[in-house]
Formats: structure tokens, C-alpha cells, sequence
């Protein structure tokens, strides 16, 4: 029997099983093509499904192998810096409409997941980014006043109101969401393939795509065994563009910068505490460029992480980090044992406003989650699909561009873990408002 070693994660040994579907084998032929089985492209899958379309998602490795595998499982709706009117003042209408895509990110996933009742953990329960100074205060009011204007529910928290969902008075106050809320991200992405499947979409698994181009009127993507011809095409590979095949999009893949993101799982907390910590059981990432970020699972672990700079030894520093961090804003806590500890990709760039490309005709991709993709992926792959089965471009959220690479990419790439000592000195520094 085929496999594909997952990395040693808690959503390895708890997210349902799956068995790997054959690979591409031989010529076949779609109305819509996807590469790629992480959020997005499975999202876009079932999509055009039910838009009435076939489609043929091909993965190189397995359905949520990657990033969509691998993540926190916070589900966010809103990005870490590219703001509301940002995107309206930028890209005008289809900024509008971006604006709305992703304050509805939240609602968009957890709608899916009830839709057609998929196993995986979900938690509708809002998500918090709690102020780590004073003068952050008032970016959390900033910024839940731009949202507000844009007709999105974001509450600002005062630091009794914070105190009292954190369980800690670490924080200052902060800025909530209810629509957020967090999901065991494999077992989504698993629940997501087996539901496109169910409608009729064909998966190829363990088929690196080694190439894609537009021949005639239709695009042609080649792996080792196999050739798919389709009508329309979604690159839905995000950080991982380049990873399994260097050529296959080097402008694009060169357009972002895999950072490593570090996630590790805790002991289940006793009943106790988690009354008292957490009790209402949010997703919470703070205001930090350091980030300290925090949740529960099914289980009552608290799934955190972190990063460090530098390449010696990083499991065990980020896990001492991780684990210090938990017990500075948690005194009763203690210093917890983390259990399981892992890493995957998150696709960065220089401004981190997500990126829409047009390959050509019928042709669709979007790179730089910026630590966003779980609701954004599965939104943006929903509006990737619509265009590709027709919907109008002037109907859609796709603020498209033209990749923008990096010019010295292997460069940035090998430093940009040093990055982290700037988010530090910043963090130190109330910002301007």
C-alpha cells in the first residue's frame, strides 16, 4: 500500500485516517484543473463540484501534507497587517470586495464544515489578539473601528474584559472577532478531500507536478507517470510552490519566503485549570511581531508555539521558549511538558498582503498567507473556483497582480530567521499611531 510520512505532529496521530488515492497515471483530461490538496485547492474543488464542473486535484505528496496540515489550526478573519482600507485604497473595487471575502474567511469555513458535517474539531468560538502594551491598545481600537466601517464584528476588549477570557492580566485588552475560532487543520483538510471526492472530484495523490503550460486552448500539467489536460487551471501550492519541483512557478515561488512556523501541543490541562484559563475557549494570537499565540483542543491541550533565530538545535529552544511563554502569562500553569512538537511553512513576503495571479486564460493562483491561510485559503479557493467556471472577474475578490520575486531569494530565505531580532526590538517600541 502507498503512504506518505506526515511530520510527528498531534494532528498526525489524531485527524482520521485517510487512504492515499492513486497517483496520475497515464493521460486524462478535466474541465478544471488543481494543483495542489491543501485548504484552498480542495476548497476550490468541492466548489466547482457543486458549481457543476469536473475537476481533477493533483498533490505531490498527500491531502494536507503541507502547510494546511501543519498549521496552528487558529482560524482568523482578518490578516496580520494588510488592513481594510488598505486594500480598498489600493485595488478600488476589487479591493471592496477582498475586504469582504476576508472578514467573511471565518464564517465562509465554519459554514463548509456544517455543510456537510465534516469531523474535524471545529470551534466557532471567536478569536482574540490581546494587546501586549499599552499603546497597542489603541491599534486594537484602530483597527476594530476599520473593520467596524467595513460592517464586520470586531469588539475592542478593555483589560478587565481581556483578564476576564484570558484568565491572566498579561495582556492590556485587545481586539475581538467571534466569527473566528480554531479546527484540527488535518483533519479538516482530510474531511475536505473526502467530501470533494463525494461530490464527484477525482484526487491524485503522491504525483509531484513537474510542469504546467498553456498548449492551444488548453493547459496541460505533466507529472512523472501522467499528463492531465484540462480548461482552466488553480495553482493552490502557496509556500510550497517550489518545494517539491523548483521549476514548476520559480516567478511565483520566488514571490515568497518559506518560514519555518513552529507548533507544539501541551499535556491536556485538568479541569481546573481550564476553567480558569481560557475559559471560553477562543483562538488568541497577540499583537507581537514575536508572536505568542495559544488554544485548546478536543482534547483540552493547549496547542502553541513559537520561533527562534538561528539553526542549531531549534525544536528543543522553541519548545523551552514556548513553554516559558505559557508560564510567564500563567503563573498556575507552570511550565508545561510539550508532547508534540512540529514545523511547517508559511508563505511571507515584503508588505504580507496576500497575492492573486492570473497564469492566463483560465488560469488562477494565490501566494503569501502570512500566517492567515486557514480561513483565507478556503475562502480565496471558493472564489478561484467561481472564476474558473465562468463567474464574471468583475464579481469576484481576486485583486489581481503580476509576480513580484524577490531578487535575491536564496539569500533572503537563508536569513530571514534573523528577522526575528527586528520583531523583538519592535515589540519593545509603542507604535505611532
Amino acid at each position: 500500500m502507498m503512504s506518505v510520512e506526515f511530520p510527528k505532529s498531534l494532528w498526525a496521530a489524531t485527524a482520521p485516517a485517510r487512504a492515499l488515492s492513486a497517483p496520475l497515471s497515464g493521460a486524462e483530461e478535466t474541465d478544471v484543473a488543481v494543483i495542489g490538496a491543501g485548504f484552498t485547492g480542495l476548497s476550490a474543488a468541492i466548489e466547482a463540484r457543486k458549481r457543476g464542473h469536473a475537476v481533477t486535484v493533483v498533490e505531490g505528496k498527500a491531502a494536507g501534507w503541507g502547510a494546511s496540515g501543519r498549521n496552528n489550526g487558529q482560524v482568523i478573519p482578518i490578516l496580520t497587517s494588510a488592513e481594510p482600507d488598505v486594500w480598498v485604497s489600493r485595488y478600488g473595487e476589487a479591493g471592496k470586495r477582498m475586504v469582504r471575502l476576508i472578514g467573511n474567511s471565518g464564517d465562509v469555513l465554519f459554514d463548509l464544515v456544517r455543510e456537510f458535517d465534516m469531523q474535524a474539531e471545529a470551534e466557532q468560538n471567536g478569536w482574540f489578539q490581546p494587546a501586549h502594551s499599552p499603546g497597542r491598545v489603541k491599534l486594537s481600537q484602530k483597527r476594530v473601528e476599520a473593520w467596524q466601517r467595513h460592517g464586520f464584528p470586531a469588539e475592542l476588549k478593555d483589560a478587565t474584559e481581556c483578564a476576564e477570557l484570558l484568565g491572566t492580566d498579561f495582556w492590556y485588552g485587545g481586539m475581538y472577532n467571534p466569527t473566528g475560532g480554531h479546527i484540527n487543520p488535518l483533519a479538516l483538510a482530510r474531511e475536505m478531500a473526502r467530501v470533494a471526492e463525494h461530490l464527484g472530484a477525482v484526487i491524485h495523490e503522491d504525483s509531484p507536478v513537474i510542469s504546467y503550460e498553456r498548449a492551444g486552448s488548453a493547459w496541460v500539467i505533466k507529472t512523472a507517470q501522467g499528463t492531465l489536460k484540462a480548461r482552466a487551471l488553480i495553482l493552490a501550492t502557496n509556500a510550497y510552490t517550489g518545494e517539491l519541483a523548483s521549476r514548476l512557478a520559480p516567478r511565483i515561488a520566488r514571490s515568497v519566503v518559506p518560514v519555518l512556523s513552529w507548533q507544539m501541543a501541551t499535556e491536556p490541562v485538568g479541569d481546573n485549570l481550564r476553567r480558569q484559563i481560557l475559559p471560553g475557549r477562543q483562538a488568541v494570537s497577540d499583537t507581537r511581531g514575536d508572536l505568542r499565540f495559544f488554544r485548546y483542543d478536543a482534547r483540552n491541550r493547549l496547542i502553541t508555539g513559537g520561533a527562534v533565530m538561528g539553526s542549531f538545535d531549534v525544536a528543543n529552544r522553541v519548545r523551552r521558549k514556548a513553554a516559558r511563554s505559557l508560564a510567564e502569562a500563567f503563573p498556575d500553569l507552570g511550565v508545561p511538558e510539550m508532547t508534540h512538537v512540529w514545523s511547517g511553512y508559511i508563505g511571507m513576503n515584503w508588505d504580507r498582503f496576500p497575492r492573486v495571479h492570473k497564469l492566463g486564460p483560465d488560469g488562477w493562483a494565490w501566494v503569501g498567507c502570512n500566517g492567515r491561510g486557514v480561513a483565507l485559503g478556503t475562502s480565496l479557493g471558493r472564489e478561484l473556483a467561481r472564476a474558473a467556471t465562468g463567474q464574471p472577474e468583475d464579481e469576484l475578490a481576486l485583486p489581481v497582480t503580476e509576480p513580484d520575486p524577490f531578487p535575491v531569494h536564496g539569500f533572503v530565505r537563508r536569513f530571514a530567521p534573523t528577522y526575528l531580532a527586528w520583531l523583538k526590538r519592535q515589540d519593545r517600541k509603542e507604535v505611532k499611531l
